[in-house]
């Protein structure tokens, strides 16, 4: 029996920590986390969190340079749940619509999709134009599901922390990974 995988990718969209959160919350989990950072995500991890790429990567059991499209993730026997890029930027999103994969970003994702395993993306990004929302209508179409961090207010959030676990915790459940970060509803007038 193969070990319940699950492949993190960390984009340079705005919002790294969407992905920080994710490996966080598994780690204690016995899902096995690959983890693949491009080169802009730590730019952009730097400029809006205290987090050090080492950190992030202590987080995950299997770290893989963006680089290195032969790792065992690029490949569809190497068997996952599926993979979460969190945040995903516009270009990520872009080149898995239209099947460029010239980083192991791009190629895994194309794996996943391949393979009818999920893939979902924390799209981030706003406002949108006509291509934007082609390339999500085209990834969709592919097998994707586009799941932009939009908080859920009915959770009545105290802090961006909050927000932010709601998000992940509704990321995973697409996996069908429960955890306790979720506010479940529980309907109008009800009691919680």
């Amino acid at each position: 029996m193969h070990p319940k995988r699950l492949i993190v990718a960390i984009t340079g969209a705005s919002g790294t920590v969407y992905g920080v959160r994710i490996l966080q919350a598994l780690k204690e989990s016995d899902i096995e986390t690959h983890l693949v950072m491009s080169d802009s995500a730590k730019l952009t991890m730097a400029a809006e969190t205290d987090f050090q790429p080492q950190q992030v990567e202590a987080l995950a059991d299997v770290v893989h340079s963006a680089k290195n499209v032969g790792a065992t993730i690029a490949s569809g026997s190497f068997m996952t749940l599926g993979m979460v890029i969190a945040p995903c930027s516009v270009n990520t999103m872009s080149e898995i619509a239209w099947g460029m994969t010239g980083n192991l970003i791009s190629r895994a994702a194309d794996v996943v999709l391949k393979e009818r395993r999920r893939l979902v993306l924390l799209v981030r990004e706003t406002p949108l134009h006509a291509g934007h929302l082609k390339s999500m209508l085209q990834v969709t179409e592919n097998g994707a599901i586009v799941m932009p961090p939009i908080p859920a207010f009915y959770a009545k959030p105290n802090t961006i922390d909050e927000m932010i676990d709601h998000t992940i915790g509704r990321a995973l459940d697409l996996f069908q990974i429960d955890t306790d970060l979720v506010q479940r509803w529980n309907g109008l007038g009800k009691k919680k």
